[in-house]
């Protein structure tokens, strides 16, 4: 059961993940969750460096939707801007969003990626879908009030993970 918690890949940021990267595995299409993986829970645009990610991806022909549990406000005034598709209120981790991402993108099931910070929304849905799973460290440290429960089990999950040498700690910035 726990299994279901666990990523396929972690890594620190989603500047860590290459387009060649996903295309030596085979994807062509990421869903990515927006807060704390895109950028903090509380900053309303992109910053350059997302751009320029995000510019990567469509380089390279790699289809991305953004994914979010947050509002329709939120996730559009965020996406709408850089012409990114998005589905708000995704109600992750349950599976419904997920396959209508699929579904708009064009894409298999094994040509996806979902990324995202939390285990208990972004993988464990992702998983259950059965899509190749990343996590990113959280940007920030402090999240939304709704968060913070998820991120007391996520630790105790991640702490078994590692224990058992399921995933390597990923240091932030401020470790």
């Amino acid at each position: 059961m726990l299994n279901l918690f666990l990523p396929n890949k972690h890594v620190k940021s989603i500047f860590d993940i290459e387009p060649t990267f996903l295309q030596a595995e085979g994807k062509k299409g990421i869903i990515i969750d927006l807060d704390n993986t895109l950028v903090p829970w509380n900053v309303s645009h992109a910053t350059d460096e997302v751009i320029t990610w995000l510019k990567k991806m469509d380089d390279a022909n790699i289809k991305v939707t953004i994914f979010s549990n947050n509002n329709e406000e939120r996730v559009t005034v965020f996406a709408e801007p850089l012409g990114t598709p998005f589905i708000y209120q995704a109600r992750k981790p349950l599976q419904r969003a997920f396959k209508r991402a699929k579904i708009q993108m064009e894409l298999e099931t094994d040509e996806i990626v979902v990324i995202g910070d939390q285990l208990l929304t972004d993988i464990l849905g992702g998983n259950k879908a059965g899509f190749y799973t990343i996590l990113v460290v959280p940007i920030v440290q402090s999240d939304a009030p709704i968060t913070k429960f998820n991120r007391n089990v996520e630790r105790l999950i991640l702490n078994y993970f590692y224990r058992k040498g399921k995933l390597t700690r990923r240091m932030t910035d401020g470790e």
